[in-house]
């Protein structure tokens, strides 16, 4: 699916280093569906042993109900390749995260699935989870033009722009590869035409 603008209310959760096995424990990797994972999101922080719900975890909050963006510490997704991280909060709501830098293997995990994370300056993170914590925020991510809104400010972020594409695209791996690479592909099989034959339906080399 193509993403080229998100726009929603802000959730703040400031905290720095969560791993992705904060944000869904391992107990819930053997669900192979991404559907329904958002109730396991962050569920050590929100449930205790018994299951029972705990107070105070700040996407409880009514104040946040609806919230679709999360801004966050730094080092957001750090941790084990856990792909059902990104599949638990895009399944909870959250279409995109800003933080001032994610682990490497989440942040190519979201990607992939269409959660978009956009990476900021520490101080810009600070101040809209400071802001966020007063009073409602409401943000607008724009992938086309790099560009992160907030309380009237325009600000420009960062994103890696094979991952930039690949989002306002909607392209898969195969897609992205094709993007890159179709005419080095193509010149590379025309190539290899003169090296092979095709006897009986099987490739050989001449």
């Amino acid at each position: 699916m193509a993403i080229k603008i998100i726009e929603g209310k802000v959730a703040p959760l400031p905290i720095e280093n969560i791993d992705t096995d904060q944000i869904i424990p391992a107990q819930f990797l053997k669900i192979s569906k991404r559907e329904g994972l958002g109730k396991y999101l962050f569920y050590r922080w929100r449930y205790d042993e018994q299951g029972r719900p705990k107070e105070g975890f700040i996407l409880d909050d009514p104040r946040y109900s609806g919230a679709s963006i999360l801004v966050t510490g730094r080092n957001f997704g750090i941790g084990s390749s856990r792909e059902h991280a990104v599949w638990a909060l895009i399944d909870y709501g959250i279409k995109a995260i800003i933080a001032p830098s994610f682990g490497d293997i989440f942040y190519e995990n979201a990607a992939r699935n269409g959660l978009v994370c956009v990476k900021v300056k520490e101080e810009i993170a600070k101040e809209i989870i400071e802001e966020a914590l007063r009073r409602e925020v409401y943000a607008r991510i724009d992938l086309e033009n790099k560009t992160l809104s907030y309380l009237g400010k325009n600000i420009s972020f960062e994103i890696e722009e094979n991952v930039r594409k690949r989002l306002i695209l909607g392209l898969d791996d195969i897609g992205l590869t094709l993007e890159f690479y179709e005419e080095a592909i193509r010149r590379y099989e025309e190539k290899m035409g003169s090296y092979i034959k095709i006897r009986k339906g099987i490739f050989t080399p001449l």
